[in-house]
């Protein structure tokens, strides 16, 4: 595994980018798993994130530490999103996600973000950038 891969799955919020309604950008940090090909990140498709990722394809993301030298370091990109929609791969999915940041899903807040994730948004990257200083 490369540094870069390491990194993406170290780290615990990604700030990701979509595409509104009224075409300007809507940010977000979230919660999400890196597989070493994509991300994935829970949600609900009630979410403004979620409306704007079936609308259009198309996001960006960013994921970084460090204010000071030498622990700089970032990745960012584009790609496109994808919703998985399958109630089984969504609970699997989400349920991999959510035991990054929980030590158990028996947590009350895990159970609760686990009932209402709905779907996956799966970002297949197409570009990405990494900066160290």
């Amino acid at each position: 595994m490369n540094k870069r891969d390491d990194f993406l799955k170290s780290q615990k919020i990604l700030r990701l980018s979509t595409i509104a309604k009224n075409k300007t950008p809507h940010i977000v940090p979230v919660w999400y798993r890196y597989s070493g090909k994509k991300f994935y990140i829970g949600t609900n498709t009630k979410t403004e994130k979620a409306k704007n990722a079936k609308r259009n394809k198309h996001v960006a993301f960013c994921v970084d530490v460090g204010v000071k030298s030498p622990d700089i370091y970032g990745v960012m990109g584009q790609g496109d999103a994808n919703l998985i929609l399958e109630k089984t791969k969504v609970k699997s999915i989400a349920k991999k996600i959510l035991l990054r940041y929980f030590d158990s899903l028996e947590n009350k807040s895990a159970k609760e973000l686990l009932d209402d994730t709905d779907c996956i948004i799966e970002i297949i990257p197409k570009k990405i950038s990494v900066w160290s200083y």
